[in-house]
């Protein structure tokens, strides 16, 4: 341990990098179009191909947001392609979707000081807070439906499933330990990265410990999953063989709620 040293030197947060003068270079030249609008910008981004990543960063999303939402929108991530042959359709999705024109409007001319900077920088952190949100989301709206069905729960932890092996999950009925009967799993990602492969894994997991009377149920959302279809494939697989009772999305959670009404009568938890 004493051997082990730092890798890289601190960087210099003020120092101008080859991103950081190609961001300037695009803010410069929307400061001197002559007006925003979707055609202005439309016809800019149609022969600035590269600048795509700025205007995704006008309206609040890093590099990683913006490609998974332009292959959920649009069908492709590949965005100089869409700013080369497509121009008005993406200008027209990041301003309906986003409220690109207003946006950019309101932030070309606002005067900022060194808070908005330290702000900026921390933006990752802003990030990372908003993607853990939207998966707390998703487990507060099952938690919701198994207060609504009158169910005893808990949230987050390990269930005991055959030869006292445990897995983690997201809603245990009605409780965790051995005690659990119906385990559920909630992951909503809309970036993409190691969390997804975790929460296969977790899934997994949960599959392979499961007691023959265990039911198993996995609630997945976000369009992270768009493009990391093999994970979202072997998720599916574990469906379609039987070794987890249920898939589901916010679209259908409704038949989430019937199942669970369901697993739970045959438990007699109801």
């Amino acid at each position: 341990m004493a051997t082990l040293g730092a890798q890289s030197s601190h960087p210099d947060p003020t120092l101008e990098s080859e991103e950081g003068l190609l961001i300037k270079a695009a803010a410069a030249e929307l400061r001197a179009l002559n007006g925003i609008s979707q055609e202005s910008l439309t016809e800019w981004i149609a022969t600035r191909h590269k600048y795509v990543e700025v205007l995704g960063l006008v309206v609040g999303l890093s590099r990683e947001k913006l490609l998974n939402n332009l292959k959920y929108a649009l069908g492709t991530s590949g965005y100089l392609t869409l700013a080369r042959d497509k121009p008005s359709e993406l200008i027209e999705y990041l301003d309906d979707t986003f409220g690109l024109i207003p946006l950019l409007r309101g932030q070309l001319h606002r005067a900022y000081d060194f808070g908005d900077v330290l702000v900026a920088r921390a933006g990752t952190r802003a990030l990372a807070q908003r993607a853990s949100d939207a998966g707390r989301s998703l487990e507060d709206e099952i938690e919701e439906i198994a207060q609504t069905l009158g169910l005893p729960y808990e949230l987050r932890g390990a269930f005991v499933g055959r030869d006292g092996q445990t897995a983690p999950f997201d809603l245990a009925i009605p409780g965790k330990g051995p005690e659990a009967q119906i385990v559920v799993a909630a992951k909503a990602f809309d970036s993409t990265g190691s969390k997804l492969g975790d929460a296969v894994r977790e899934i997994e997991q949960m599959a392979a410990v499961r007691r023959p009377n265990q039911f198993v149920m996995a609630v997945i959302d976000g369009i992270g999953w768009h493009r990391r279809r093999a994970d979202l494939a072997r998720i599916y697989d574990r469906w379609a063989s039987n070794d987890i009772d249920g898939m589901y999305t916010r679209a259908t959670l409704g038949d989430f709620q019937q199942d669970l009404l369901e697993a739970a009568r045959l438990r007699r938890l109801i």
